[in-house]
């Protein structure tokens, strides 16, 4: 099950699908409000671990093994601590834990001000330039055709986010100061100049996640999983495939 974080549209697994589907029963969705899945409703809260949830029930899944990247990490985490018997293994891919801070942090809190601030000044146009040209992705891009492909997603979005008061909820108590509570078999990819509290946060899971193993790809950035597809699709399905074959 792929899960996705910033933008969460199916797509951002495009290089990985037809790869794992081979392999494996591989799954993946668009996030509420995202790709052609239906927008929230701003009257009516919900979580994105609750709504996989209800995904696995309507696609008669018991328990999967979940890829999570960016905030999609951070929703496959509230899974596993929520739903400990239902997760058979746990991907994070530029990590992320929610309610995680640091002086890192500000970095990407910041460039989510600054979308926010153009969609309200400029529209859909200036809110996907200001997402591109934020400090989170302008310095972390590292192939232009990665980063193609990802603006061609945010190109996409009605950025519905940023201009509603999003009802969103997360697990609480949050995530962050409960890691040690996961323990689903672990793999923490991150890319070599991904963002710093990124970098932060796959430390902080390698220590606190018993049994937990680290991998960091070379001359990646945030968008490891499209700059270096082959090398991220051989790790990842080594990893799913041993802990398959083990439990």
């Amino acid at each position: 099950m792929f899960v996705h974080g910033n933008l969460g549209d199916r797509r951002h697994w495009d290089l990985q699908f037809e790869t794992f589907g081979q392999r494996f029963k591989a799954v993946r969705y668009d996030v509420r409000g995202f790709g052609k899945s239906s927008l929230p409703n701003e009257a009516q809260v919900y979580s994105h671990y609750e709504d996989l949830a209800a995904l696995l029930d309507h696609l008669g899944i018991a328990s999967a093994h979940l890829i999570g990247w960016s905030m999609g990490s951070g929703v496959v985490v509230d899974f596993a601590i929520a739903l400990p018997e239902r997760t058979r293994s746990l991907t994070l891919v530029g990590p992320w834990a929610f309610g995680y801070s640091s002086p890192a942090t500000q970095e990407i809190f910041s460039g989510m001000q600054q979308v926010q601030a153009a969609l309200a000044a400029g529209g859909h146009a200036h809110a996907v330039e200001a997402w591109m040209s934020s400090p989170f992705f302008s310095r972390t891009i590292v192939d232009p055709a990665a980063g193609d492909r990802f603006r061609a997603i945010a190109d996409d979005y009605t950025f519905w986010h940023f201009a509603r008061g999003d009802p969103q909820k997360t697990l609480e108590p949050k995530a962050a100061g409960r890691v040690t509570d996961i323990r689903a078999p672990t793999l923490i990819v991150a890319g070599e100049r991904d963002l710093a509290a990124c970098l932060e946060l796959a430390d902080m899971f390698a220590k606190s996640i018993p049994g937990s193993r680290k991998v960091v790809i070379a001359g990646a950035g945030h968008l490891m999983h499209m700059e270096k597809p082959e090398e991220f699709n051989e790790i990842v399905s080594a990893f799913v495939g041993n802990v398959a074959t083990n439990r």
